[in-house]
């Protein structure tokens, strides 16, 4: 079959229901919230994705004879190293004091979601290889000279990667000869260790614990229940203009205080709460009628995806019954099997997440600082292996007939 590649400067080049399809294809037929046509338009459509804000679109899709859809891969034209969360600013400072520019450089990745998804989408292994060949092409040609995408770029990166596209991407059939590099985020399984079933309710969760971590966990439960404390779950579908807009505020919240400015606008979250209601959930407390904060997530039946929380009252422990011990509830009620908890965070091994190596794929051009980023990465890997050794150690799970309840 002949393969033709088109460079698609938004996401609505692609036509919304084959892009899906590919999704499902590539993620054991589970459409992904994060990858979603939907989701990826309404970061450009709001201002949050583009161009101007440093995320300018290229997204790579391959068509077969008769035009159909084959494969696809969202790509960005970077200019700066903001909501990436796989950290290259020492690359970037170091490319500046040779006298040569890092930036623009290539992105593989979801803008500001660091959640684990395919991102080589292919209907076949054939069109999957393709795709992988036509971004190599593409690296290679845009590092070599500006002609193609009108600027010179660097590096390329593919991020939070999927073994299946471990395998594109890491392997010769790029002829990049890509590196690999690993973070560490913390996530939650819907299996009891003792029967290797899923959890029939929190109890049954919290009865898996060392008596410690169980100790607790309630008592943050009980800190956080003070009188006239309600908490509500609300789909997207019902979310009101309301309680939208009080997330957002707690939202932007939490960026200030960490003297920031929040990436995404109140128009993305409009979006996506209208064009993909049913795999979006807000969890929101409030006192006294009053509500004082709010917890976003994105899910599908097998994944829940902690995105963002904020308050506008300081409460004990409201953050971990927020963002963890509700999602943890609801998990196990929807009978998901995974919550990802985000990224950083060594408090979430107490509260029953467990370490979780990400991969990305790392290439850079400039046969200068290839060789001394190779050996960062691998210095970096064996810390993380040591790191990963010792977090692991201090896992909130009792060990196995360890403990009587």
């Amino acid at each position: 079959m002949n393969y033709r590649m088109q460079i698609c400067q938004s996401i609505g080049e692609i036509a919304q229901a084959e892009w899906n399809s590919l999704v499902c294809k590539c993620n054991g037929g589970v459409l992904h919230p994060a990858l979603r046509h939907e989701y990826l338009l309404a970061l450009e459509a709001s201002g949050s994705a583009t161009a101007e804000t440093g995320w300018g679109p290229l997204h790579l899709a391959i068509h077969g004879d008769t035009g159909e859809l084959l494969a696809a891969m969202p790509l960005y034209l970077k200019s700066h190293s903001y909501g990436e969360y796989v950290f290259d600013w020492a690359w970037a400072q170091a490319y500046e004091r040779s006298g040569q520019r890092y930036y623009p450089k290539l992105l593989c990745a979801i803008p500001f979601t660091p959640v684990l998804a395919p991102k080589v989408l292919h209907a076949t292994p054939e069109a999957g290889k393709a795709l992988a060949q036509g971004l190599a092409q593409l690296t290679w040609q845009a590092a070599e000279n500006t002609e193609l995408l009108g600027v010179q770029i660097s590096t390329l990166h593919a991020l939070f990667l999927t073994q299946q596209d471990q395998q594109l991407l890491l392997s010769d059939a790029t002829s990049l000869n890509n590196s690999s590099r690993h973070v560490v985020q913390f996530h939650w399984k819907n299996q009891n260790p003792a029967t290797g079933k899923q959890f029939d309710d929190f109890d049954a969760f919290l009865e898996s614990l060392s008596q410690k971590k169980r100790k607790n966990i309630r008592a943050e439960r009980r800190k956080a229940h003070v009188d006239g404390l309600e908490i509500q779950r609300i789909h997207g579908s019902r979310i009101s203009e309301a309680e939208l807009e009080f997330f957002y505020q707690c939202y932007s919240r939490t960026y200030m205080e960490h003297f920031s400015s929040p990436y995404l606008n109140l128009e993305f979250f409009r979006q996506i709460c209208t064009t993909m209601g049913e795999q979006i959930l807000i969890i929101q407390a409030s006192l006294h009628g009053q509500p004082v904060a709010s917890s976003f997530f994105l899910y599908s039946e097998e994944r829940l995806y902690g995105r963002y929380w904020g308050s506008i009252e300081n409460l004990p422990c409201l953050h971990f019954e927020l963002c963890y011990y509700q999602a943890i509830d609801f998990a196990i009620e929807q009978g998901i099997e995974w919550f990802e908890g985000g990224a950083q965070g060594e408090h979430k091994i107490a509260r029953g997440l467990n370490p979780q190596t990400m991969v990305s794929a790392h290439y850079v051009h400039d046969n200068g600082f290839k060789l001394p980023i190779e050996n960062f990465l691998r210095r970096e890997k064996a810390h993380l292996d040591a790191y990963a050794v010792e977090l692991n150690e201090h896992t909130a799970f009792r060990e196995s007939g360890s403990e009587q309840l």
